[in-house]
């Protein structure tokens, strides 16, 4: 299917060629007719992404600030790689829609194929086909046609504006900035019994508002505004001001201190630098700003937007989807036309050329610019491309890849390409799978995991997806007859564990889990040192994990918490140098007062092994960024080995001290040794032993922070 994509590294927009998405659990496939570009946000997305490096900083000062620190704790080489990945992505644009249902797995079973729906959130992206969470699908009265309908995201914002100022009838009210959004919210005002004035730098915006949306619009600059404002309201002022305008100084902002009436309403739904001047008006008035949250309740909120939960309807009557609702009412009843606001229609194929509107290279007025995708094409859903790759000769290893983030660009697929050959690439984004194809040289890109598993020319399988979903492509791989390497964790519950278990025992597959810090030459230093000490040691090992927001993936179902995604690490380190593996855990943890911070991000956990060893992990969220992440001690025979971030080691031995500088965590050296195995029939660089009761001790530890006491392994 065709997609509009843009390279953010060289600003490149163009129509592509992406595998069609595929449709999963709480979602809507749909059929895109009309799509809205939104001309200041993506107006803004484009030029950021058209700017120059240098540029590029400047816009995003915060993303400088994180590079510089990444530098501090992974020094200038990995920063850099890691910067080159962002870079190198492909982004997707638009997020206002509508077209037609195609297929159906939302919930509540309320959408069918045929039902006529507008899209929104990034989902409902230029495309031909889109993959849209149900609680981003509203159905489209049969009255409203789909050019139309395709507003609607962009309505649902005016009219969480619009509610936040919670204006009452015959309510004096101002909207300054007669863009697209602004001209919509006037007719919303206007419906809603209330008296608008419009306020716009634009003659010709100013003109329209006359006409289509305000009872009295006039140029910011015009020098009769204060005394037609003064008439308009009596001398006292608005009600409430609705600012809709993107500005790059707060003018807007003070403009709307100045003619608003005592204890009135300031709501910001545009883009304007929010420096709020106290003195006179704010302060003496003392007025109330309010924030417009996008579509409204829901927005940012990862389990309303994808997970489908919704809010009670009678504690949070406005969701961003009812929100939605209520607008396609209003189209439908004719109380707000967004007709007259459609100055240009595209064609999907000449989509270059709308952006070339709305970034000023052609210059040519316009409000709303639609891109249409024409008639029904059968030959659409494809799940799988292939592309053309340079010829290569044929290789042992042949391989796919589920998941294809920033992880696994960094770390993964560049080792493997080269000592393998890139069959396929799956991941759920098909923007992502063909970006990712093109910039490594895969053969296929798709959205599909059954191209990978059907293909018997693929017999190894790279998994770096989210954590919930690991277990069963493991499972899915191996009953396939293909070998498998899984990023961490290899399960999130017991009965993931236990199903992997029972297919593994009855296969003669590979499988290794990512746990590369047993890889890395510092740590196979610190094993030569104690190969030969047979007696028990004693291994701290602190993590300075730092802090991730609650609303973090990896704190649900998708993540299983950072105990089961990340501390699993820390216990394969631990069983590595012991050559033992766990045998009891006994695990703390600080409930912190502070409900940001999630319980078992600060713990204390005490493993002890069969053979006498005992591994204390101390993790932590709430520790110093200055402070370096890993550091390990290992005490055994008279030697300490003391790691600090696997970058520089030293051995206190019996005699002498050694010192190791060695960076490098061991990514490159697991993949070298799982790829050989594979070609020499060898068993896994990891006993599958040690894989099963490390997640096992994970699992183990979660208990133990529950009961409150030791649990056995």
């Amino acid at each position: 299917m065709k997609q509009v994509i843009q390279d953010f590294k060289t600003g490149k927009l163009y129509l592509g060629e992406v595998p069609a998405p595929e449709i999963i659990s709480g979602y809507v496939l749909v059929r895109n007719r009309y799509s809205l570009i939104s001309a200041g946000t993506e107006r803004a997305t484009v030029s950021a992404a058209r700017a120059s490096l240098l540029g590029k900083a400047r816009q995003r000062p915060d993303l400088v600030r994180m590079v510089l620190e990444n530098m501090k704790k992974e020094g200038i080489a990995q920063t850099l790689k890691k910067v080159k990945t962002k870079l190198g992505s492909c982004r997707e644009l638009g997020y206002s829609s509508a077209g037609e249902v195609l297929i159906s797995m939302d919930t509540d079973n309320f959408f069918k194929p045929g039902d006529r729906v507008a899209c929104g959130g990034g989902y409902a992206s230029h495309a031909e086909l889109i993959l849209v969470p149900q609680n981003l699908v509203a159905r489209v009265p049969d009255s409203v046609d789909l050019d139309q309908a395709a507003f609607t995201t962009v309505g649902a914002i005016a009219l969480q504006g619009v509610r936040q100022a919670d204006p009452k009838i015959g309510d004096l009210v101002c909207v300054i900035g007669l863009g697209l959004i602004g001209q919509i919210t006037a007719q919303i005002l206007k419906a809603n019994g209330c008296l608008v004035f419009g306020v716009d730098v634009s003659e010709r915006m100013i003109e329209l508002g006359q006409e289509l949306s305000c009872h009295r619009a006039l140029g910011r600059n015009d020098p009769n505004l204060y005394q037609e404002i003064d008439a308009f309201t009596g001398g006292q002022g608005f009600d409430s001001i609705i600012i809709t305008a993107s500005a790059r100084t707060n003018d807007p902002l003070v403009l709307a201190t100045q003619i608003v009436r005592k204890k009135g309403i300031i709501v910001l739904v545009g883009a304007v630098p929010i420096s709020v001047p106290r003195e006179p008006d704010f302060y003496r008035k003392e007025l109330e700003l309010r924030m417009s949250c996008s579509y409204g309740p829901g927005r940012y909120d990862r389990q309303y937007e994808e997970g489908g939960v919704d809010y009670p309807y009678g504690y949070v009557r406005w969701t961003e989807k009812r929100n939605m609702e209520a607008f396609l009412k209003l189209m439908e009843s004719r109380s707000v036309n967004v007709r007259p606001l459609i100055t240009h229609v595209f064609d999907i194929e000449k989509a270059v050329e709308a952006y070339d509107l709305i970034t000023g290279e052609r210059n040519e007025f316009y409000i709303a610019v639609l891109l249409s995708y024409g008639k029904e094409k059968d030959e659409l859903i494809k799940p799988s491309i292939s592309l053309k790759t340079k010829s290569q000769p044929e290789q042992k290893i042949r391989v796919g890849f589920i998941g294809a983030g920033s992880f696994a660009q960094k770390y993964l697929i560049p080792e493997v390409r080269t000592k393998a050959k890139l069959i396929s690439v799956v991941t759920a984004h098909g923007i992502t799978a063909r970006n990712v194809a093109d910039k490594f040289g895969f053969e296929r890109c798709s959205s599909s995991v059954d191209d990978i598993f059907g293909d018997p020319r693929i017999n190894t399988v790279f998994i770096a997806t989210r954590h919930n979903t690991h277990a069963d492509y493991v499972i899915a791989a191996i009953n396939s007859g293909k070998h498998v390497f899984v990023e961490k964790p290899l399960a999130i519950n017991y009965a993931q564990l236990d199903k992997i278990v029972n297919t593994y025992n009855n296969s003669d597959q590979i499988m290794m889990v990512g746990f590369n810090r047993r890889f890395s030459r510092i740590a196979r230093e610190a094993f030569d040192v104690f190969r030969g000490i047979h007696q028990p040691k004693i291994i701290n090992y602190r993590i300075n994990a730092g802090y991730i927001p609650p609303e973090h993936w990896i704190y649900t179902e998708e993540g299983g918490g950072r105990v089961i995604g990340e501390v699993c690490h820390f216990i394969d380190f631990i069983q590595f140098i012991t050559k033992s593996i766990p045998k009891r855990v006994f695990a703390e943890c600080i409930h912190s007062q502070n409900k940001k911070v999630p319980a078992h991000d600060n713990l204390v956990v005490t493993i002890y092994l069969l053979d006498g060893s005992i591994g204390v992990i101390t993790y932590t969220s709430c520790g110093s960024l200055k402070l370096e992440k890993e550091r390990v001690e290992i005490y055994g025979g008279g030697n300490t080995f003391v790691i600090n971030d696997f970058k520089e080691a030293i051995n206190y031995g019996p005699d002498r001290v050694k010192k190791f500088k060695k960076p490098g965590k061991g990514h490159k050296e697991e993949i070298e040794q799982f790829i050989s195995s594979v070609e020499k029939g060898l068993s896994s660089p990891i006993s599958f032993e040690s894989i099963y009761y490390t997640t096992l001790t994970t699992l183990r530890i979660v208990d133990s922070l529950h009961r409150g006491i030791p649990v056995e392994i």
